[in-house]
């Protein structure tokens, strides 16, 4: 019988520590993170909606998991496959050091204040593209070494960051610099990111509008101090998220920076066996990802460097990306959890007696839960699934029975919500993803005092239309293609518009469904349909290629045909 691997033992030790309160029945809602039963495919699912493609080819893969099982169930695995695969991948880029070096780097990787924060804040896309980072540089490494079935094994992890625009593009910029030696592998490397991330970019290019942002995101989402260290000394500790709400009360204590220094002085300690581990040549263009993530992360925060920033994204189709900085500092967190396990490991072999050698083993793989304890439990207790009320699904079919055509708004006009039968916590609008046809929801976000204009133009179109108390302008509604009303009850948000003249469809507790006289005009037309499903049918050819391409070496492996994969130490 195998024993699993140490990185993978304890990584699901942690991620049960982690996630145990997400596994009882009912959808996690919170912030960007919303789960329902059944989520469909619609226009917007591949970037043909009115809106960018920001949760573009996600959307379309839950749609299709969702039509098969529950939409709880895909939400528990992808979380739990997250942090799994984040440290069991982390754990592989130092294979070759002893089990607890590697389950040490597994839980650097694994718990730490970005997992944390970006898991409450609902960036469950984000942290698969996290969580496949380690495996796209641990397949550069085999292509570097020639090692059969390196590029399949590449392309596969691409594809689990590709879900979303971030991730495509950290795993991009990963396999590009690491790829090399040569010209012509980075060449490789980037046309497959290409042809992977051809599923929203190519949308996002071909969409009517500029693409430009509004810059007021570039101060509403920079990173932020979170201790007395600073902002800086927050986002080198892997901290830093625009949203305070979002942040473990662990992170303002006195002792957080304490506990930060000792990360880095591990990591310090860890560069040289990590250089040379992995080679100069894999080494200096990681190292040099981490520092240019580190500065884009801390890029909104300094006057100078915020103002360039915000000429960028006021002006560059694509740049809105940028504004939420901290997230960049996934770039850090790649070479640093090894690192500091690598440095943990040089300390403890100064030392002569074995138990003293055991007891740094020890040290280390309790430091993330030193330096973040409330990553525990669901967050303490924050992370809770909870079931939608009656109406929801009432609504739902609704919808599906009746043939008038018309898409859907949504109101309170915003963006978030505030359930009563969610604990109050703040949740995007489920709606979107509830319902079998296209809703219009405010893509505005208030930040503080700060609103930060939205990039989709019929949700624009639709403000002048739903002023709070002034009746719905029906004509210009349905100039936009919307031909129904959803009001939900029991949450904060902006007054109602006036609903009279209006049909009532449903009314209930939780939801309340109005039909708009006469028949809408179709939803306008967003990009052309060839161009963007050309860009699915290639990504999905390059997947289905690199998945048969690791089966075949599998198979050629167990025959003993290939010998058995392992990355040498190499000088390079």
């Amino acid at each position: 019988m195998r024993r699993v691997p140490p990185g993978l033992a304890w990584s699901g030790v942690l991620t049960l520590l982690a996630l145990a309160p997400v596994l009882r029945p009912g959808y996690l809602l919170s912030y960007d993170m919303v789960a329902t039963p059944r989520q469909d495919l619609l226009p917007g699912s591949v970037g043909l909606g009115s809106a960018p493609p920001r949760a573009v080819p996600v959307d379309a893969v839950v749609a299709a998991l969702t039509s098969v099982v529950d939409g709880q169930l895909v939400q528990k695995a992808a979380l739990l496959g997250a942090l799994l695969l984040a440290g069991a991948g982390a754990a592989r880029l130092v294979d070759a050091a002893p089990g607890w070096v590697r389950a040490a780097a597994a839980g650097l990787y694994l718990w730490n204040p970005y997992v944390a924060e970006r898991l409450v804040l609902g960036s469950w896309v984000l942290l698969l593209g996290y969580a496949a980072l380690p495996w796209v540089l641990d397949a550069a490494r085999r292509i570097r070494w020639d090692e059969p079935g390196g590029w399949p094994r590449l392309v596969l992890p691409m594809v689990l960051a590709a879900l979303a625009p971030t991730g495509g593009l950290l795993a991009a910029a990963v396999a590009t610099a690491a790829v090399g030696p040569g010209a012509r592998r980075r060449i490789a490397a980037a046309a497959a990111a290409a042809v992977l991330n051809g599923p929203w970019w190519v949308p996002a290019l071909l969409q009517r509008g500029t693409g430009a942002s509004d810059d007021a995101g570039v101060a509403a989402f920079a990173a932020r101090a979170e201790s007395w260290a600073g902002t800086l000394g927050s986002l080198l500790g892997l901290g830093g998220v625009w949203n305070a709400g979002v942040v473990p009360a662990s992170r303002g204590t006195v002792v957080a920076p304490l506990l930060t220094a000792v990360v880095l002085a591990l990591a310090a300690a860890g560069l040289r066996p990590l250089a040379r581990s992995w080679g100069a040549g894999v080494f200096r263009p990681v190292a040099g990802l981490a520092v240019a993530g580190l500065l884009l992360a801390v890029a909104g925060s300094w006057p100078l460097t915020a103002d360039v920033l915000a000429a960028a994204v006021r002006t560059v189709p694509g740049a809105g990306l940028l504004r939420d900085g901290q997230k960049w500092v996934a770039l850090l967190a790649l070479p640093l959890a090894p690192a500091a396990a690598l440095g943990a490991a040089r300390w403890a072999e100064r030392l002569a007696a074995p138990a003293t050698r055991r007891a740094v083993a020890v040290a280390a793989l309790a430091l993330p839960l030193a330096v973040l304890p409330d990553l525990a439990w669901g967050a303490f207790g924050r992370l809770q699934p909870v079931d939608y009320p009656a109406d929801w699904p009432a609504v739902r079919a609704l919808l599906q029975r009746d043939p008038r055509p018309g898409d859907v708004v949504a109101v309170p006009y915003a963006a978030f919500r505030a359930f009563e039968w969610n604990g109050g916590r703040t949740v995007l609008d489920p709606a979107p993803r509830w319902l079998p046809r296209p809703v219009v929801a405010d893509d505005r976000l208030a930040v503080g005092p700060t609103l930060v204009a939205g990039e989709d133009p019929r949700a624009s179109a639709a403000t002048a239309a739903l002023e709070p108390g002034r009746p719905v302008d029906v004509p210009q509604l349905s100039r936009l293609g919307i031909g129904w009303v959803l009001v939900e009850h029991r949450t904060p948000g902006p007054p109602l518009p006036g609903l009279n003249g209006l049909e009532p469809a449903y009314g209930g507790p939780d939801l309340s469904l109005y039909r708009l006289p006469g028949d809408p005009a179709a939803a306008p037309d967003s990009a052309p349909a060839a161009a963007v499903l050309l860009a699915d049918a290639a990504a999905l050819a390059l997947l289905a290629a690199a998945a048969a391409g690791v089966a075949i070496t599998a198979r050629r492996r167990s025959r003993g045909e290939l010998p058995a994969g392992r990355v040498p130490v190499s000088p390079d």
